[in-house]
Parts: C-alpha cells; structure tokens; sequence
C-alpha cells in the first residue's frame, strides 16, 4: 500500500474543502422521505420487502435501502468473520440507509457539513442497496431474461467511505443491469491481526485478519441467493469499486472464499499490494515503513493482567473494548485531505489472501477466481492529494488555490500516476496475461475539462484526477457537495454527458458478456502487452485505443533523462514524490544514489 504520507486516502469522492467558501451555502439540504410503493414489493429468503421509486439524472428505478447481508459484528463477534443474516416478520420498509461502519470524518466530508476527526458510525454496518429498473412486481425478469448485476465496492482507503455515497438508480435504469452497492467493516474493525484471536477461534475462518474482505464476500452470498427476486441473474455477478474498492476487488480475486460467487471483475485506480501478517500482528519489522501501528502495539495499551492471560481471556478482553476507544488509539491528525487512521489492511494472512500476495497469485490464478478484468487509472491521480498539499500550492484568502510551480507540479503527478498505472493496471494485466487470460481490458481516463472558477483552474489543478471516472460510470453529478455546481457545469455538459453514456455502455456490456467490446462506440480491444482504451471527448482526441504498458525501470529512466526537469535536484524531488506513494519501488541505483538523502 502506498505509503502513510497519503494511504491511498483516495476515497472515492471528491474533498469539497477546496472550494468549500466559495461555492457558499450550509451543508445540503436533507432530501425528502422516501415513500413506499407497492410495485417494489419483493419475496426475499430473509422475508418480505418493500423499497421506493428513486428518480436521477431525469431517469426512473426502483430502490431497495439497507438490507441487511450478515449478522450484526458486535460484542462476541467482532473479529469474526460474518454469520447468516437473520430473517424478519412481516414486510420490512428498505427506505433509508443503515448507518456508516465506524470512521472517523475528514476534510473530505466537509462538503456535505460535517465536521472533520468526528468518530462517526455503527459496528451494525453490514447492509447493501439495491437498484433495479422499474418493474412491475409481475414483470420482473427471471431464467434466461434475468439481468446483469453489477456490485459496487467503495473506497475510502479502507478506512472511510459508505455506501449511500453513490446512487445507482441511473446505470441500472439505463443499461438493463441490477446495481448493488455494499458497506464492509473499515480499518480495526474490518482488518485485524492478533495471536489471540487466532488462537481462540471458534470456526477455522475466524483465524483470518481480513474481515472486512470476507464481509465483501458475504455480501455476494447474498447476491446469489437473493439477487433473482430483483430480477438479478445470479450466475452473472461484476464486481467493480474505485481506490481502495479496486483494491478490493483484486483481493477478491485471488480469495478462494469468493470462488464462484462473481464472474467478471473491474479494478479502478485500485493496486495489489498486501501487508504481511507478522507486520500487521507486530511480530516482524515493516521494510517500508508504513507507520501502520500493529496490532499487538496497540491491543498492549488498551488491556492489562495481572497474570499472563490465555489467548482466549485476552481475545474476550480487547472484544469489550469500546469502539471509541479502539479508535482513539489509532487516531493521529494528518493534513488536510488525509485520513486520521492508518492501520493495517489487505493483509496477506494465507487464508484469505495468500501469503506471497496478491501480485503473485494472479499469476499463479488457477484455482481461485479465473475471470474477464478490467483494470485503469485517470490520467492524473494525484492530482487530487497534491491541490490539497502545502508543498505543492498555495492558498489565498483560504478558496483560491494554484500550483507554487505549475510546470514541477504537472510533472510530480504525471510521474507519480506513471507509477500508480504500473502498479494498477500494468503489473495486473501482465501477470493476468502471463497466468493464460486473454480476456483482460485496460483503459486511461482523460477527462479534464471542468474549466476555471474564481481564479482557479480545476482543468489544470485536477485535470483527470483520482475517483473523475465515478460520476460518468453512475450518470449521477450528486457527486462533490457543493463543489458540483463548478465542475459538472453548462459549459461541459453535451460533451461530459456523452463520454457519459459510452463509459456506461463499456462498463455495462462487460458485465454482460465479459467483454466491452463497442459498448461505447469504439471497438476496446483487450491487452495484448500495452493497449488500452482511452476515454476522452472528441474536443482531446475522443475514444481511441493508444499503446503504452510501463514498468517501473522504465518511469526511473524516463525520468532520470527527462529534459523538462532542469536539474538532477527537480528530478530527486519527482522521485521522492513518487516514493511517498509507492516505497516498495525504491532504486538505490536512480541517479547513481544521488537522491538517497
């Protein structure tokens, strides 16, 4: 994982902060009440539902809120991996969205009010939603006319995030599919690795340190035993989430718990990277130096015996430790933009995911989880950590924002996103191909035409940047708080709206068929050693397929001769940039050593 310096706190929204005065106003108004309506009547194994009819983007679905996939994970079953959901009585009202897992805000919620290092949230998080298109309750498809379902996995570092942030209604209504989005326990709660705990496990599963990841798989149990009432085909499952969602979904990938439970998958700006168990437990020293406090290392502060205790006194204990307090013990202020917690996450127990991690095991892929991958990244990821950075802007009168150096500043997050391609898409797709898949797709997404407000520039401060993608794959511009307004605006609406709907044909007809194909209008080939689909409006070139697979030797080079750069000191600062999201990726030899101060 890239290092603490910014996480991959890349949560997939937006950070309104930058605009936060400008764009005026309180917090958003809290929307109406949904209402229940008849149609949306649905029979699930659990019980009897009823959602509402969710209108977006000048379309109309039907909507499902917080159903719950498992058992709540409280008190005994905490570190746990998750349990059947109960049934209920009666019709159960799906209206409203169940509570955020545990999390602290940030400055990337201020844009809807909130104030940021608030603990915020419930353990009882494990629900999803549901949309679908408009079907009667007679009408709803089943057997061979049964509908694509898409899962979306959030992103947030794992560490943030919640569902209710993204509203399918308008991709399930305009491209046939059943659209599910889902929560899972985030930081502690969701990734934990402790002696203890393994030790006193009840089910063998329960020995794992990835909960969160199983609370993914869970959710797709879910999905293939109660998607049909939706009109769902259950033996046509995608995957896709963004950040650390697409890391998740690589998780996912080499999970044998989730073998068989979907059939295609996308990674979007995701990575692969784990973190080795005795590291997260605290038992091994960690090479990169995450700061990432171990488990061990924190559980020490928070429980004490007079005698030594057994492993199962000691699991019990830090189970009754209150929530605000486990977190408390993780907490640290970063800066503005990043997230307050850093803890171990995706970790490489071998049994969820294996021991050599998860780069390795896509190349071995065998006996888990063989399926059609897409895998991108925007054209400038960073872009969106480093507007929020004091060493590369400056603020002025706390709203305007602009590069300290505009050339070095561009740079800096093309060779930071070079890196992040390499690690996202490259590495995956290789060592997809290498394992014998030929059905892996590859893309790059170039949008960056959000123009200039108030002195400031987005189209060169964000450009493409990191989450751009989500509000074109979902057709939904509820999207940055009130930042929205400045970016998805008259001026780029025609254009962004059809890039729009050849985005939501690609991703759509994927999840059909397991190949894009000309969902969108031109014809996406699949990764042959480099091609991939760029994604762009016809003003910057439009839909095309471009060659450019990179190794991370080859970003080094490109950099160390790079004739923009005019000294070896500009050229040490881009690779120390680089190093403060991916460490692993070190070269003692760049430079002749001469940047290892």
């Amino acid at each position: 994982m890239p290092a603490p310096l910014k996480v991959l706190i890349a949560a997939a929204i937006v950070p309104a902060t930058l605009l936060l005065a400008a764009c005026g106003g309180g917090a958003p108004e809290a929307p109406a009440p949904n209402v229940a309506d008849e149609a949306t009547v649905r029979a699930l194994p659990q019980g009897e539902i009823v959602g509402y009819v969710s209108e977006v983007s000048g379309v109309t679905a039907h909507a499902w809120l917080g159903i719950p996939f498992a058992q709540a994970p409280v008190g005994d079953l905490r570190w746990r991996a998750p349990r059947a959901p109960d049934a209920w009585e009666g019709r159960r009202e799906a209206l409203a969205f169940s509570d955020w897992c545990v999390q602290y805000t940030t400055d990337l919620d201020a844009g809807y009010g909130l104030e940021a290092g608030v603990l915020h949230g419930a353990e009882d998080c494990l629900y999803l939603n549901v949309y679908a298109p408009p079907f009667a309750a007679g009408d709803v498809p089943t057997g061979e006319g049964a509908l694509p379902v898409m899962v979306w996995i959030h992103g947030g570092g794992n560490v943030w995030g919640r569902a209710s942030q993204f509203d399918g209604s308008a991709l399930a209504a305009q491209e046939n599919v059943i659209v599910v989005t889902i929560q899972y326990r985030l930081g502690p709660l969701g990734w934990f690795a402790h002696p203890a705990l393994r030790q006193s496990a009840e089910l063998a599963i329960d020995r794992t340190a990835n909960f969160g990841t199983l609370d993914m798989v869970a959710a797709l149990a879910w999905v293939r035993d109660s998607i049909p009432a939706f009109g769902g085909d259950p033996d046509n499952v995608t995957i896709f989430g963004e950040s650390a969602g697409g890391h998740d979904v690589a998780s996912l990938l080499v999970a044998p718990q989730a073998a068989g439970l979907f059939q295609r998958a996308i990674i979007q700006s995701g990575s692969t990277d784990t973190v080795p168990l005795g590291v997260a437990e605290g038992t091994a020293p960690d090479p990169y130096a995450r700061d990432q406090p171990p488990a061990m290392e924190i559980v020490s502060g928070l429980v004490a015996f007079v005698a030594p205790p057994t492993a199962t006194e000691l699991a019990g204990a830090i189970r009754s430790v209150d929530v605000e307090t486990l977190y408390a013990a993780y907490y640290r202020p970063y800066g503005m933009g990043d997230l307050a917690i850093n803890p171990p996450r995706v970790i490489a127990d071998g049994i969820v995911l294996p021991e050599d991690g998860i780069l390795a095991a896509l190349e071995r892929m065998g006996p888990f989880n063989p399926v059609p991958v897409m895998a991108g990244t925007t054209r400038d990821e960073t872009k969106l950590f480093n507007a929020l950075d004091p060493r590369f802007v400056n603020r002025y009168f706390g709203v305007i924002i602009r590069p300290k150096d505009q050339r070095m500043y561009d740079l800096i997050a093309e060779y930071q996103t070079a890196v992040w391609q390499v690690m996202g898409v490259d590495a995956v797709a290789g060592a997809l191909r290498r394992s014998g898949r030929d059905n892996v797709y590859a893309y790059r997404f170039d949008w960056d035409e959000e123009g200039s407000f108030l002195f400031t520039n987005f189209s060169t401060l964000l450009g493409a940047a990191h989450s751009w993608e989500i509000p074109f794959i979902f057709n939904n511009w509820n999207y940055a708080g009130r930042l929205d307004r400045v970016l998805w605006n008259d001026r780029n609406e025609d254009a962004r709206l059809a890039l729009s709907r050849a985005m939501m044909g690609y991703w759509a007809e994927f999840a059909r068929s397991g190949d894009p194909g000309e969902g969108g209008g031109v014809s996406w080939e699949p990764w042959r050693g480099g091609q991939r689909i760029v994604l762009d409006t016809e003003a910057d070139g439009g839909i095309r397929m471009e060659q450019g697979a990179l190794s991370v030797s080859e970003v080094f080079d490109n950099l160390s001769t790079d004739d923009r750069l005019n000294s070896d000191d500009e050229r040490c600062l881009v690779y120390a940039a680089v190093l403060g999201w991916w460490p692993e990726t070190a070269d003692d030899g760049f430079l002749e050593g001469a940047c290892a101060s």
